[in-house]
């Protein structure tokens, strides 16, 4: 199993789309979430997009996002968009997903790393600290959480 960005695999695109869309998304927001995967094909700064790979398999994906909660474009940057294939689930790769962008982040000298979830107690196992609530547009209540960097 490896993790690479997106642009050393290209061909897993359209997996990567699909799978954020389904996982995220809503009817009309396929579009967005390709937009986001083809600009980190452009080599953008940000976003980023990670894929997991068995073999020639992509297995989970994650993205580093410069925001993901409009409500909070005060935070950055965002740790976003991960997704196991539920084959793999349970075998440690969403922590793998996880510290991947977190070494991503320290080497560009990052300090602090924030993501939301609509999951309780998920992120807590990994050293992510809750923050409070926040509000996904247009009024669905997350959790916020941040880690430190430092």
């Amino acid at each position: 199993m490896r993790i690479v960005p997106l642009s050393a695999a290209p061909q897993h695109r359209e997996t990567i789309v699909d799978w954020q869309w389904r996982a995220f998304g809503g009817a009309d927001s396929r579009d967005f979430f390709a937009s986001v995967v083809d600009s980190s094909l452009r080599g953008a700064d940000l976003p980023l997009t990670f894929v997991a790979l068995d073999g020639d398999r992509a297995v989970g994906t994650v993205g580093l996002w410069r925001c993901d909660l409009i409500s909070r474009q005060d935070l950055f940057p965002w740790l976003a968009a991960l997704f196991v294939d539920e084959r793999y689930r349970g075998q440690g790769l969403s922590e793998q997903l996880q510290q991947t962008v977190i070494d991503c982040c320290r080497q560009r000298g990052d300090r602090q790393l924030y993501l939301y979830s609509a999951c309780a107690d998920y992120y807590e196992r990994f050293g992510w600290t809750y923050m409070g609530d926040a509000l996904d547009y247009p009024a669905t209540a997350v959790r916020l959480y941040y880690k430190s960097l430092e």
